[in-house]
């Protein structure tokens, strides 16, 4: 069987997927309401930071995407689908590369839309506190949050695919961000810098500081996420369905 072929049945496996649309929507409601609760916040905080306040829903937001991507692939492990899907396509990295290539599209396109929504949305709130945003900025932070929720989604992908499981992955990733990087993270300091959710958070700022920067900060993401999904893709190979 071809690429193309693959790929259509991948999408119309996650369309199936009420889990599939419940996290995407998901997805675009945490990341636009809570922005939208930060766009009354106190703009008069000298750490107040205009794009990020726009944005801040994506911390909620990311939650729903790496559910997204971990039960895309784990709903291949319910019941053994995994074995008629290997048996429809044996070659398994020609599967494994249609179902990413399922998950980041979607999770890119709801992110961007959502990204949008959200900044439009929180400006209005803002009102003058965010007049100072340019264009450049405003479109950094919304292409790299789509782009960033995208490799969330990807990230946790991988780790399902290595752990066979999606519960393990969410006990896994889940606690990751909401404590390592919040509780931990102050006490390390800059070694927090390089984390898969710190470091590709920093595209959301206007103004930044640390060791990486906006699309740097992607990059590391990047590689956390390449990596999940390499060690993924080693243990679908050697594995037996």
């Amino acid at each position: 069987m071809t690429h193309a072929p693959v790929l259509r049945s991948e999408f119309l496996k996650v369309r199936t997927l009420r889990s599939s649309y419940g996290t995407l929507l998901a997805v675009a409601a945490a990341t636009t309401a809570f922005s939208a609760l930060a766009g009354v916040s106190d703009t008069s905080d000298p750490d107040f930071d205009a794009l990020f306040m726009a944005l801040s829903g994506v911390l909620p937001g990311q939650i729903a995407a790496i559910a997204f991507g971990a039960l895309a692939v784990s709903s291949e492990y319910h019941g053994n689908a995994i074995r008629l899907t290997l048996a429809a396509v044996p070659r398994r990295g020609r599967w494994y590369a249609a179902k990413l290539t399922t998950i980041a599209s979607l999770s890119l396109a709801v992110g961007l839309v959502t990204a949008l929504a959200a900044l439009l949305v929180t400006r209005a709130g803002l009102g003058p506190a965010a007049s100072g945003l340019s264009t450049a900025e405003q479109a950094r932070g919304v292409v790299g949050c789509g782009v960033y929720l995208m490799l969330m989604a990807l990230f946790a992908a991988g780790l399902t695919a290595l752990f066979r499981s999606g519960v393990a992955t969410l006990s896994v990733m889940i606690p990751f961000i909401l404590i390592v990087s919040f509780v931990i993270g102050d006490v390390a300091g800059g070694a927090t810098d390089f984390l898969p959710d710190k470091a590709g958070q920093v595209v959301l700022y206007e103004t930044y500081d640390g060791s990486v920067g906006p699309w740097t900060g992607l990059a590391v993401t990047a590689l956390w996420t390449a990596a999940a999904v390499l060690a993924g893709g080693l243990r679908l190979r050697r594995r037996d369905a």
